[in-house]
């Protein structure tokens, strides 16, 4: 890579290996994606090799005075005002800085991003330059836009420190910004699966020199069915490489994938195996009929918005509701805009900006936005609808109570979920929630039984008066809700 006099130039140090692409960009692909790609076979013999361990400091590293370690990197570690990693960092770090695999199960919101994007520049920058034609050395792969997207802002602040180059590759977006992109040389590249896939197929890129790859948010790959699109890229990856693994739950599935493209993994665990929410969310559960929710819902807003205008999410199970809401509550003077699949990258870019500026501070959304969405200030998630599974309810309701702040999740439980009972009383249970009588109703009529807890004593930002006044458990003193 031209304008670097030496490795000391990109803050860590570390040389670099080659390779080549041609082809052209085929038009709209059918059938089976990934098809025109072949397995690749491996000769480890025939490969350069490449560094990944660097935990182990050398004596005279050892010996330095703090002074001659401050790195870029610290800088902008510093710009941001960290006092001191999260406990998957804390714990990620080194396992990654030593080269090994790791698996890495976090609630959203822990900062697994920079877990897995600082030990990439350390990797990165100890393997030789990219020269003409080769693909990214570090491949992050991603469930969506929205998640592609908050990793390569991450990406390119850190990165640009090291004078590292990175992109963001997915679909909905015009093609040949990202192929330029790739064609002038890229250390880092977050994707989704089928843009990567495009790409691959056409020639645009390649994997040769992919030797760090993640695997974030696995669990919602396989829930958007990207399992077949992540094992043809996967095959076009040195198998010697390193490979990290992030999600948010830890279901039969991802422990498959993991045990199919990780070798002798370190499983690092925050918090609970089985499902968990993050505990600095007040979760309330109202247990009402569909023909309420419009009613309960503009009741709920009027007090939200009563003293000032608070960052909400209300999550919808369909684009059609979506729609129909984000129309109705415009209509009613709510300052509310909508997003999901359906709209161009362009619109769905301007909504969040609008949302995360607080020009609209009421966002209507799919589970388009339940991962992904990193807005710091968001104080209230709604299930206006209750989504086809828990681990998405756990995902949407972590759109609040980012980092170490709090938050406040409603949500309007009616007897068509009655199949995820079990499951959310569990959640709340594990939480240390109350637990509204006719969630327990609902089981007893499966043919259950839980114990109501004991009512959760710690402060709380908020809970509305009419809920408190309509569910009489709820009826608190307002030193505590």
């Amino acid at each position: 890579m031209p304008g670097y006099s030496s490795e000391r130039d990109r803050g860590f140090g570390g040389p670099r290996f080659g390779g080549s692409r041609g082809g052209s960009l085929g038009g709209k692909k059918f059938g089976n994606p990934g098809e025109k790609l072949t397995k690749k076979k491996w000769n480890l013999d025939e490969l350069p090799k490449f560094e990944k361990n660097f935990y182990q400091e050398h004596p005279d590293v050892a010996r330095r005075p703090m002074s001659d370690s401050d790195s870029n990197v610290m800088e902008v570690i510093q710009r941001q005002n960290f006092t001191e990693p999260t406990a998957i960092q804390a714990q990620g770090w080194p396992v990654a800085l030593s080269g090994l695999d790791m698996v890495g199960v976090a609630q959203t919101g822990s900062g697994k991003t920079l877990s897995y994007l600082l030990p990439a520049i350390v990797h990165i920058n100890h393997q030789p330059f990219l020269e003409r034609g080769d693909g990214p050395i570090c491949l992050v792969l991603a469930p969506t836009r929205e998640l592609a997207q908050q990793v390569q802002q991450v990406a390119a602040e850190y990165g640009r420190a090291c004078r590292l180059k990175s992109t963001c590759i997915y679909g909905g977006a015009p093609k040949g910004p990202q192929i330029r992109d790739l064609e002038r040389g890229v250390e880092i590249c977050i994707a989704t699966p089928g843009r990567l896939i495009d790409f691959l197929e056409a020639g645009k890129t390649n994997l040769r020199r992919c030797t760090y790859l993640v695997l974030d948010e696995a669990d919602r790959m396989l829930d958007m069915g990207f399992e077949p699109q992540i094992r043809k890229i996967v095959e076009q990856i040195r198998p010697d490489r390193q490979t990290l693994m992030w999600s948010a739950t830890w279901p039969k599935e991802v422990r498959q994938l993991a045990e199919d493209f990780l070798k002798e993994y370190v499983h690092i665990n925050i918090g609970a195996l089985e499902l968990s929410a993050n505990h600095n969310i007040l979760q309330i559960v109202d247990v009402c009929h569909d023909v309420e929710k419009d009613d309960k819902l503009i009741r709920l807003m009027e007090e939200i918005m009563s003293e000032k205008e608070n960052k909400t999410i209300v999550f919808v199970e369909t684009k059609r509701r979506c729609d129909d809401l984000t129309r109705k509550m415009r209509r009613d003077g709510w300052p509310a805009m909508g997003i999901h699949g359906d709209k161009s990258q362009q619109e769905r870019d301007w909504v969040l900006n609008e949302f995360k500026h607080g020009k609209a501070p009421i966002l209507i959304a799919t589970d388009v936005a339940s991962r992904g969405l990193d807005v710091e200030d968001v104080k209230f998630v709604i299930n206006y609808d209750y989504p086809n599974s828990s681990e998405d309810y756990i995902h949407r309701i972590g759109r609040t109570a980012r980092s170490t702040k709090t938050g406040t999740a409603y949500t309007f439980f009616t007897p068509n979920n009655i199949k995820q009972v079990s499951d959310l009383i569990s959640v709340l249970r594990e939480a240390n929630q109350a637990i509204n009588p006719k969630l327990l109703q609902l089981v007893e009529d499966r043919g259950s039984d839980y114990d109501v807890p004991q009512i959760p004593s710690r402060p709380v930002d908020y809970c509305p008066q009419w809920y408190l006044n309509t569910n009489p458990p709820y009826s608190l003193p307002s030193s505590t809700y």
